[in-house]
């Protein structure tokens, strides 16, 4: 597997090796050893699917308690994605990550515990994987407003993106619960 730097040094984007023919092709998505020799000692308890329309952008969540790290991909279309650092006690706090992930590029992205996550559909729809290191806490669920100035994401879209009311009503930075 290909570790390819992101504008955070935490936030890593990997590129496993791809094994095709005429018959279509395969890969490995997971292998706990494979992924602890890069740095990635993360025991996931939960996987989640969802599907989004071109134009939808979902984020920028994290917990506040119980913080997932995530192991993120795209197994249909394409996705514009985003992780802010929100550890005040790191040297990046406030550090934002984006890159593109594709069905057809079949790259991955780890977000670590500490990170606010989100993604905006950029094909005609996409389906998102992923798996986390904690338990959906719907009671501990922070937005991020994804249009933060202070965060100066420069998001591929045309015209506003379709939201939902949670992500409308996400807080600026200077705003936010961050982490210690």
């Amino acid at each position: 597997m290909q570790v390819i730097a992101t504008q955070h040094p935490e936030v890593l984007l990997l590129r496993p090796k791809v094994f095709g023919d005429a018959r279509g092709f395969f890969f490995e998505s997971y292998n706990r050893k494979a992924f602890t020799e890069i740095g990635i000692d993360a025991e996931f308890v939960q996987d989640n699917h969802s599907r989004s329309a071109k134009g939808v952008l979902r984020g920028l969540h994290y917990q506040i308690s119980q913080p997932q790290g995530k192991l993120v991909r795209v197994v249909a279309g394409e996705v514009f994605d985003v992780a802010v650092d929100l550890r005040r006690s790191s040297p990046n706090f406030g550090r934002v990550a984006t890159f593109r992930l594709s069905a057809e590029a079949h790259d991955m992205a780890w977000i670590p515990p500490g990170f606010a996550h989100g993604f905006l559909v950029l094909s005609e729809h996409a389906e998102f994987v992923y798996k986390t290191t904690d338990y959906y806490a719907p009671q501990f669920e922070r937005c991020l407003l994804w249009s933060d100035p202070a965060l100066a994401i420069d998001w591929p879209q045309d015209g506003a993106p379709l939201l939902s009311g949670k992500d409308q009503a996400g807080l600026p930075l200077a705003e936010c619960e961050v982490f210690a």
